[in-house]
C-alpha cells in the first residue's frame, strides 16, 4: 500500500474490504431465523465481549480501524487497536462458520465473506508487524 495515497482510514484497502463484508453480513443477518436474531445475529454483528451483538462484531472491525488510524501518534496504542481489529475479524470468521453450519448462510457466500476477512487479517498483521510507515510524526 502506498502511504502517500492514504489520507484517511477509509482509503485503506483492508477497511474497504471489511466495510463491504460487514454490510453483506448485516443484510444476510436480517434473514436469519427469528430465534437467532438476538443470539447468533448479535454475535456476528458485535466486535468483542465488551460490545453488543453479532452484526456489530463485523462492523466493529471497521470502527476499530478508524480508532487505530487516529492513534498513529503512539505506536503502542496503534498496534493495540490493530490487535483488537485482528481479534474481531477472527471472531467474525468463527460466527460466519456457525451461520453456514446452521444453514443460515449459503456455503459459497460464507466462503466469500470468510475469504474477505482473511484479506483483512493479512493486512492487519502486516500493519502490526511493520507499523512504522503508518505512524504519524509528532
Amino acid at each position: 500500500m502506498n502511504k502517500e495515497a492514504i489520507k484517511d482510514h477509509k482509503d485503506l484497502g483492508i477497511y474497504k474490504i471489511a466495510f463491504e463484508a460487514a454490510m453483506k453480513i448485516f443484510e444476510l443477518s436480517k434473514k436469519f431465523p427469528v430465534e437467532e436474531r438476538y443470539s447468533l445475529t448479535d454475535q456476528i454483528r458485535r466486535s468483542d465481549a465488551r460490545r453488543l451483538a453479532t452484526a456489530s462484531l463485523s462492523r466493529s472491525v471497521c470502527a476499530n480501524m478508524a480508532e487505530a488510524w487516529r492513534k498513529r501518534r503512539y505506536e503502542a496504542a496503534f498496534i493495540a487497536k490493530l490487535n483488537d481489529c485482528e481479534a474481531e475479524a477472527a471472531e467474525t470468521q468463527t460466527w460466519i462458520e456457525f451461520a453456514v453450519k446452521c444453514n443460515y448462510m449459503n456455503v459459497e457466500v460464507g466462503r466469500e465473506i470468510y475469504a474477505n476477512y482473511n484479506q483483512v487479517l493479512s493486512g492487519l498483521v502486516n500493519m502490526i508487524n511493520n507499523p512504522s510507515p503508518w505512524l504519524r510524526n509528532h
